[in-house]
């Protein structure tokens, strides 16, 4: 077999090798295994960040078993062409080897080569609610810059969106995941948040989330669809990329009016400072030196000339 298979999840059936049918030619057995996404702890493989998966190994004999967990489809693929899809379950995998004849059909079809005619292709993918966050940057009416998060959950729902997707989206690598997805998403997401927030003033964007979000969420649920992909839920947030503006806005929310929010701003930014001044910025009153002390009339003070000290 191709590369090093001692991290991939096959568990092997004791006692039960078979003579060379497929693999490299200096290959001398394979042995009937287990095709599954849980390694030797247990753990799947595929995690929280994983859309679809491709098995590693891509040859098998008759008699190997494929098991499918609850939160997976499996679609097996030989040439592009599908050849069975999998639900839930443990199912035995059928090839046209014929171990007696191995060397033979080795022989008439260059085995261990890609020419192999039971090379085939096993693609597990997610059937579980996996959460996906797109963020960005965009612009209010005064061309302020906003920054959005927006969280959304999804998953695939039947055996013919798992179709679509594996006909939809291509594989970079072994794997398609959800920060794949999210590159996917973007442009939808952002193009869906600007067409309210251009024409929105910044003070007035919080009455506007529900609108932006039921506005995302259709273009999003619309888009995703193509890829057989059913979106759940979807949270937005917005908020201003300045971290001053930021502050001054929940100063606001307290109650205070902008000049007021304005002059705290200050207030806090001398006392982490620490200027004993900033109370004075908070409540706009000037400061004087020695004030709280008492002050003296120089008037009543008797001038001390050089050289009387």
């Amino acid at each position: 077999m191709q590369g090093d298979i001692r991290n991939w999840p096959i568990r092997l059936i004791e006692g039960r090798n078979i003579m060379g049918i497929m693999g490299n030619t200096n290959q001398s057995g394979i042995t009937r295994s287990v095709v599954t996404t849980l390694d030797n702890q247990g753990r799947d493989v595929m995690g929280l960040k994983t859309v679809a998966w491709k098995f590693p190994e891509t040859k098998f004999i008759s008699g190997s078993l494929l098991t499918v967990e609850s939160t997976h489809f499996a679609i097996m693929k030989q040439r592009g062409a599908v050849l069975n899809k999998y639900d839930t379950g443990q199912y035995p995998i059928e090839t046209p080897d014929k171990p007696l004849l191995g060397k033979f059909v080795q022989g008439m079809f260059g085995g261990g080569t890609d020419s192999n005619p039971w090379q085939m292709e096993i693609i597990y993918l997610q059937r579980a609610k996996l959460k996906i966050q797109n963020k960005g940057v965009a612009t209010s009416a005064e061309m302020a810059e906003m920054m959005y998060f927006v969280d959304y959950y999804t998953h695939i729902d039947s055996m013919e969106d798992a179709l679509k997707l594996i006909t939809h989206m291509p594989f970079a690598g072994d794997s398609i995941t959800t920060d794949e997805l999210a590159d996917y998403a973007g442009p939808v997401i952002e193009q869906s948040i600007n067409q309210i927030l251009q024409v929105t003033p910044m003070e007035r964007i919080n009455e506007k989330i529900i609108e932006i979000s039921e506005l995302c969420k259709k273009h999003l649920t619309e888009f995703l669809g193509v890829y057989g992909i059913t979106l759940n839920e979807l949270k937005l947030l917005i908020l201003p990329r300045d971290e001053r503006m930021r502050e001054l806005i929940s100063l606001q929310a307290i109650g205070l009016s902008p000049h007021e929010a304005v002059r705290y701003y200050l207030a806090l930014k001398m006392a982490e400072k620490g200027l004993v001044s900033a109370p004075n910025a908070a409540v706009g009153q000037a400061f004087n030196v020695g004030g709280a002390l008492g002050t003296w009339n120089a008037a009543g003070v008797t001038e001390i000339k050089a050289g009387e000290v």
